[in-house]
Order: C-alpha cells, then structure tokens, then sequence
C-alpha cells in the first residue's frame, strides 16, 4: 500500500503523550508507533514503513483519513526532517 506519511511528537506543550492504545511516548520515545485510519489498518496491528521501519499502529488523529498516516518521533527536530513524504507500507495480518 502506498501511503503518505507525516511525522508527529509527543514532546509538544499540551501533549498528553499516551495514545489511542495507551502507549505512553513521554516514557517511551523511541517507541515506533504510527496514527492511522483504524478503517484501513486496525489498531494493533503490525506495519513495515519504508524509510522508518517496523512500527505498531497504535494511534489515531483527526486528520488521518484513508492512506494517509502519522510516523512518532522523538524529537521535534526529527519529525520536522521527516516532513511529508509518500511511502510504501506493508500491513501484517
């Protein structure tokens, strides 16, 4: 599936950090986790992204409809050197 893909961090004023699933990315910011449409990828699921690797689509976000998707970062930095990018993505089922 090609998607495109946008960078998020929960090192921001007001974040709570804790996601949809309960993963909580101030204790853990290096964890690999994506925001996703949970009608085109389930929550829980596992996901190959090129360019980021294996990650858990463990949140959601308002703006993420149909094949578009969020990638964690543990910097603000990071995610801002991600910017938009469209990649290919493989779901396990």
């Amino acid at each position: 599936m090609t998607v495109k893909a946008t960078a998020y961090t929960a090192s921001c004023k007001g974040c709570s950090g804790i996601t949809a699933t309960g993963i909580n990315l101030k204790k853990k910011p290096n964890a690999k986790v994506i925001s996703v449409d949970p009608k085109k990828i389930p929550l829980g699921t596992k996901v190959y992204v090129e360019g980021y690797g294996e990650a858990i689509a463990g949140d959601t976000g308002s703006a993420i409809k149909g094949n578009k998707i969020d990638l964690h970062m543990p910097t603000k930095k990071k995610a801002l050197n991600w910017g938009i990018r469209t990649v290919k993505i493989k779901v396990y089922r």
